[in-house]
């Protein structure tokens, strides 16, 4: 298969080679099951494989295979849980071959081609329809936290600690203290960076312009839910870019500031080191965070 380059991490071990192997058979199984016409794969792609597809009528869809990951294994749960309010819609789903069939977003520009602050202005309009209160099967935001708490010492260690000792200890503190204090709980998304946000202006009704794609879902107070936008490079990777959008969202969506700053710091420290590769971006929004506020 024409694999998307951002597709060539999964290489590295045997799971992914697995994934690999089975792809070509999964999606003509896929194809047959859903009597779709299926395009080459979107090149932008890191962590499934996504083709465009067309249903029978001559609907655009997008047949989406997902890569077996713990993060994305409630998608389609939770796509299915908006029904299309605020994020793309899901038609069909394959649990055994994690293949999900969505509404294809059109004209699928993503947020980032915005002015940063016009870009903001709609995620203060689109995050609160995706606040909706939901409970299994998705998992708790403090369950995962205990996760990151356990993995993130090791992570450190095993990368030849990349960072300063502080910026782990004072995470983990955030960290503890954020996840056993939140607020009222609604489904939140890990990944709802700018790029993760498209626009659906040509889809029929009053669902756009904009749609979520691609959520990692879980159960968490409001303040985490921005988490990925604050500390996200797309909309500007600076101190003072990031600064900005805490203040922003914060402020406009009527989130507590510090705690969004706490989870910014936890989080986005806990994904900075991912099977062993350190990606220096994201510890250099934490130590933004941390020494400036």
């Amino acid at each position: 298969m024409d694999l998307p380059d951002g597709l060539d991490w999964v290489r590295g071990s045997p799971a992914g080679r697995a994934w690999l192997a089975a792809l070509p058979t999964w999606l003509t199984e896929c194809a047959e099951r859903w009597s779709l016409r299926v395009g080459p794969p979107f090149r932008q792609a890191y962590a499934s494989l996504a083709l465009p597809a067309r249903l029978p009528d001559g609907t655009a869809a997008v047949l989406k295979l997902q890569y077996p990951d713990e993060e994305s294994r409630y998608e389609a749960d939770a796509l299915a849980h908006w029904d299309g309010a605020g994020a793309v819609r899901l038609l069909a789903h394959d649990p055994g071959r994690r293949a999900l069939l969505l509404e294809r977003c059109q004209p699928g520009t993503p947020l980032h081609d915005l002015p940063p602050d016009r870009a903001l202005d709609v995620v203060i309009g689109l995050l609160p329809r995706l606040w909706l209160p939901a409970g299994a099967p998705f998992t708790p935001l403090a369950q995962e936290a205990a996760g990151w708490i356990d993995r993130m010492p090791r992570a450190w260690e095993r990368a030849g600690r990349p960072y300063d000792r502080r910026l782990l200890d004072a995470a983990l503190d955030l960290i503890s203290g954020l996840a056993s204090s939140q607020g009222v709980q609604v489904l939140v998304n890990q990944d709802l960076h700018a790029g993760n946000i498209l626009a659906a202006d040509a889809l029929p009704g009053d669902r756009g312009p904009w749609l979520a794609i691609d959520p990692k879902p879980l159960i968490g107070e409001r303040e985490f839910s921005v988490v990925p936008m604050v500390r996200g490079p797309e909309l500007g990777h600076s101190p003072a870019a990031v600064r900005h959008r805490l203040h922003r969202l914060s402020t406009e969506l009527g989130l507590d500031r510090e705690r969004v700053r706490g989870w910014t710091i936890g989080h986005t420290l806990s994904w900075s080191v991912a099977d062993d590769l350190v990606v220096p971006e994201k510890i250099e929004v934490v130590r933004w965070l941390l020494d400036g506020g």
